[in-house]
Order: C-alpha cells, then sequence, then structure tokens
C-alpha cells in the first residue's frame, strides 16, 4: 500500500526557510521556490529494510522543468524526473531506492533545470514497496518538533511547597531558533529560558488566570494576575493564546555549556490569593528576581504539579532540541526534599502529531530531554519514569531573596 508523504507535515526547505528564493512552506506544500542552490528534504521512517518505489505529486506551471531526488543527499542514490509545463499537479513516477537501515530518512529536491522564474510546486511524494509498509510518517500539518514533559514525584511533601528548585544547561549544538526549555513549572504558571531571535534570549515568568479566555483584554479586573514587584530590566505585560494571564521576561544571552539555576516561590496571601515569585542565579552576578505576581481566586494554593518540559514555539521541528535538568528539589513544612523521579509525556501521538524523534533519560544528577532534528527516535514512551541519582541540596539564602 501506498504512503502519500505529504510537504506540510514532512519536509523543511534548505539552507533555511522564510520569505526568501529558497522555497516556503505551506498546507499547499513547496512554492515560491526560484533559487537553484535552495533544497528541500522530506523525512520518513521506514519500519523494514528493501527497496521503496518514489513518485512525486507537482506542477511546473511556466515550463518544463527536471528535478532530482537523492536518498539522504547521496549523489550515487539519486533519480531525475521531468517535470512538463502543466498548471495542475500530477503524479509523475521518479525512482527506486534502497533501504538498508530502519531509521530516519530524508529523500532531498533539487532543481537539475530552471527553465522558469518559478520552480516547480511540490505537495507530496508517495512511497511504496517492500520497505514501505508500516511506514512512519508525520500525518499531521504540525511542523514543530513534539513537546516532551517531565512530571516530578512529590508524594510525601507535608505542609504545601513554597519553593521548587531546578538547575538547567543545555550543550552546544541543542539550542537552535525558538527553544523554550522549561525548568519551573507548576500548576498556576511557568519559568524558563528561551532562544527568540539570533540576537534575543530570554529569561521567562508567566502565571494563567484562573479566568478561562484565550484574550487577556477579557479577564474581569477581580481575576487579573497583577504584578507586585519586577526586577530591573524586566519587562512585564499580558499573554494570551494559551489561556491569558501575566508574563515578565528579561532580555539575556544565556550561554551553551553553563549551569543556571532557577527558583520559584509560592505564598499565601489572604484566604484566595497566591503570591508567586521566580527568581534566575547568572554566574556572574547572583541571583535576580525576574518579578513578583499576586494571582486571585486561588483559594491560597501554593505550588503544585512541578513539571519541565521541551518546546519548540514556531515550525522548524527539523531543528534538534535537548536540555538537561538537574538537582529538582521542593520546599515542604520539613524543608528542602529532593526530586529524583519523574513520568514523561510528550505532544506527538499516533492520533494528533505523528513524530518519533524524542526521548529522555537520566545521566548522574540530570534528567534530559530531546526531540526533533529526525536524529533519535523515542526511546521512552509516555508514563514511563525517569530517575537520576542524589545531588547537593540548594545552597541558597531564602531570606535574601524575599528581600530582593
Amino acid at each position: 500500500m501506498a504512503a502519500t508523504v505529504t510537504i506540510v507535515g514532512n519536509a523543511y526547505v534548505y539552507p533555511r526557510e522564510g520569505s526568501n528564493s529558497f522555497g516556503s512552506i505551506s498546507e499547499a506544500g513547496l512554492g515560491a521556490w526560484t533559487d537553484v542552490t535552495g533544497s528541500t528534504r522530506v523525512y520518513f521512517w521506514p519500519q523494514k529494510t528493501g527497496s521503496i518505489s518514489v513518485s512525486i505529486k507537482a506542477r511546473s506551471v511556466d515550463n518544463t522543468n527536471t528535478l532530482r531526488l537523492s536518498l539522504d543527499g547521496s549523489a550515487s542514490a539519486a533519480h531525475d524526473v521531468v517535470l512538463p509545463k502543466s498548471s495542475n499537479f500530477q503524479t509523475y513516477t521518479v525512482g527506486t531506492y534502497t533501504i538498508s537501515s530502519s531509521r530516519y530518512h530524508y529523500l532531498e529536491i533539487r532543481a537539475v533545470t530552471k527553465n522558469s522564474i518559478y520552480l516547480p510546486d511540490v505537495q507530496a511524494l508517495v512511497i511504496s514497496g517492500s520497505a514501505a509498509e508500516g511506514l512512519k510518517y508525520n500525518k499531521s500539518s504540525f511542523r514543530g518538533a513534539p513537546s516532551t514533559h517531565l512530571s516530578y514525584k512529590t508524594e510525601g511533601i507535608e505542609g504545601g511547597i513554597t519553593w521548587f528548585y531546578t538547575e538547567i544547561y543545555v550543550k552546544q549544538g541543542e539550542d537552535p531558533l525558538y527553544s523554550y526549555y522549561m525548568t519551573n513549572g507548576f500548576g498556576d504558571g511557568y519559568f524558563g529560558i528561551q532562544v527568540n531571535s539570533p540576537t534575543e534570549r530570554r529569561v521567562l515568568f508567566s502565571i494563567w488566570s484562573n479566568y478561562d479566555t484565550q484574550k487577556p483584554e477579557e479577564i474581569p479586573e477581580d481575576y487579573k494576575v497583577k504584578l507586585v514587584k519586577k526586577g530591573s530590566d524586566v519587562i512585564s505585560g499580558e499573554f494570551g493564546n494559551e489561556g491569558s494571564g501575566a508574563q515578565s521576561y528579561f532580555k539575556y544571552m544565556w550561554k551553551t555549556d553553563t549551569v543556571y539555576r532557577c527558583l520559584v516561590k509560592a505564598e499565601a496571601s489572604g484566604s484566595d490569593n497566591t503570591i508567586f515569585s521566580g527568581y534566575f542565579h547568572m554566574p556572574e552576578s547572583g541571583w535576580k528576581l525576574i518579578a513578583r505576581w499576586n494571582k486571585p481566586k486561588t483559594g491560597a494554593l501554593l505550588l503544585t504539579g512541578l513539571y519541565s518540559f521541551v518546546e519548540n514555539f514556531s515550525s522548524n521541528g527539523n531543528d534538534y532540541f535537548k536540555a538537561h535538568f538537574g538537582n529538582q528539589w521542593a520546599y515542604g513544612k520539613d524543608g528542602w526534599v529532593q526530586l529524583t523521579k519523574a513520568g514523561f509525556t510528550t505532544t506527538a501521538s499516533e492520533e494528533k502529531h505523528q513524530r518519533y524523534d524524542y526521548g529522555a533519560g537520566a545521566e548522574g544528577v540530570w534528567m534530559y530531554m530531546y526531540s526533533g532534528g529526525f536524529k533519535q527516535t523515542n526511546n521512552v514512551k509516555a508514563g514511563d519514569i525517569i530517575q537520576r541519582s542524589g545531588g547537593p541540596s540548594p545552597d541558597v539564602d531564602l531570606k535574601k531573596l524575599d528581600a530582593l
């Protein structure tokens, strides 16, 4: 049975996608391609070795053009296909390829000729043959890498959790654009580090309102999360589209291969409010208050549902996202308690987002998660427990942080 591997869910433009001549990808497929130096890679994961037969669903609107499709970019495993002038998408036979290993592969589409301003538009590849049986590929139109989460086990901590401490480091090359490495998540908000552009990185601290809306301007006054205090150079405001609430961020060019320390606090304020504080430790200058927020309608609840995640908040799911989270501790009635176990989950699923390049594990005091890049396939499944070894308790003067 042939598999139709769509461009929108499985292909990425190289050397980069966007408002440039290398082409762009939309629900309609690959288009706006004018530069022959650009290429598009279509990713898929055969479950068997053997041969595949490939056809391409494409059109060359202005003139006849020739494309070359190579397996994993190899010149020795390439076939050319001639696309006659046509305003309609049609399916053309490309050729047969040998799959020698069960892992993610790609077919790279390049232009051999350029007989028109615009190079061909491509909607999909059709793959059949012995190695196509059970072929795995993304049937959705989600182009970002799947998110992964670690939910920490906090059973047995009495008196409510008031502080949540985590450390993080990201290796060089594992910090692509549009990364969010969220360190200190809880039921009312989250805290972590982001890569927002080639020249901007942030430390982000957000708190959700308990009013159910995607538009912050709709939040009634008595449900609004209000700023108590923020650190120097911290920007504060509102957010929407993923629930709504208040956010604060500090522009900071955090570095790879450097350990950063993160801390959040919850303190009851009256019978129905909670004040949440977020702190970030910079090796060069020490602890910094990001912000302190007063959230109403909480029932004075403290920190619950502690977790971390790795998220790609754009469409560059061909990049590889990975972070190490370590030395997690929670502060309860009896002081610091170490969190060494976490349950793994992911947004990838056979029903909604068919990506398999994700995973998690532990290395000493560190837990790690990764996703994207079509490099590693999943070594864990939802519900698996990740366990790290023990580490030192936080060396933090909490009273000094309260005074910031």
